[in-house]
């Protein structure tokens, strides 16, 4: 019997999980496209007046340099997420908001950004050894790190956050095994391939995050969702959830986006056919 170098079978390990996981996530999504919403109506609040006085960063840089991002939650999680700001604070943490609501317009963009589309399908050829994958494995792979449905998109209902966090004496980003947003066997928040200190990190953030009502999307080490069907989901509670997708501007009534609508695929299949050639023309090949 051949028995594989170390590298080899860690490579071999490192690809099987992160196949497992995308497919998990996947079929997360698939699962929260039939979650149940109780649609609340509660209007939206803006995040940076609600967080003066406390110390926090926002991203600065637009959404596939296009969209500035738009620092609005539900009121009542503008509210919690004081409380965990002040509470990075006396941890010796400051928080970092990278992103907060999103429109379908700056959804759809997430999969148009060239730096998002390429670091997955470089990671999926990777998991094929080299191979191109077809535009339906892509689909399912851009699936389960970017919503490609408003419906399961929870940044769209006004109830999610992508958060970094920084060490408040050195301004140092604390280590989470990769910044956001990494695109890897390290990004699903379980990950065996990280450290113990990154661990540490990603449990003990999670732990003040669910103190406040916050709860850890198991794929991305960064998302964090509450009231929404992400949260009802994984807290187990039964309850449907009560934030669904709309579309929102300061100074507008909601516009709550339909069942159909919030199911449709933000891009056909026929998209993930041009992109992959997009980025072989990009690279020359």
């Amino acid at each position: 019997m051949t028995t594989l170098p170390a590298a080899d079978v860690s490579t071999q390990a490192r690809r099987r999980y992160w196949t497992q996981q995308m497919e998990a996530a996947f079929a997360f999504m698939e699962t929260m496209s039939r979650y149940p919403i109780t649609e609340s109506g509660e209007p939206f609040a803006p995040l940076r007046e609600a967080l003066e006085g406390v110390e926090v960063r926002f991203s600065t840089s637009c959404i596939n340099g296009t969209f500035p991002r738009v620092y609005f939650l539900r009121r009542p999680l503008v509210e919690s997420l004081r409380g965990v700001a002040e509470a990075m604070n006396r941890r010796g943490w400051v928080l970092k908001i990278e992103d907060a609501y999103r429109s379908p317009a700056m959804q759809r963009a997430q999969s148009h950004n060239p730096l998002h589309f390429d670091a997955i399908l470089e990671k999926v050829r990777w998991e094929l050894g080299g191979a191109l994958p077809d535009a339906a494995l892509m689909m399912r792979r851009v699936s389960a790190m970017i919503a490609t449905r408003c419906r399961v998109g929870t940044h769209l209902s006004g109830s999610a956050i992508d958060l970094s966090v920084f060490d408040r004496a050195s301004g140092r980003e604390i280590d989470r095994g990769g910044s956001y947003i990494e695109f890897s066997e390290r990004t699903p928040m379980a990950s065996p391939f990280i450290t113990p200190e990154q661990r540490r990190n990603r449990d003990e953030i999670e732990a003040l995050m669910l103190e406040h009502g916050w709860y850890a999307y198991p794929y991305e080490f960064w998302h964090y969702s509450s009231g929404d069907c992400y949260a009802e989901s994984l807290a187990g509670s039964g309850r449907p959830a009560r934030f669904g997708p709309v579309r929102f501007e300061e100074g507008s009534p909601l516009a709550f986006i339909g069942e159909a609508e919030s199911l449709e695929w933000l891009e056909p299949v026929a998209f993930y056919e041009a992109q992959i050639e997009a980025v072989l023309a990009r690279a020359g090949r």
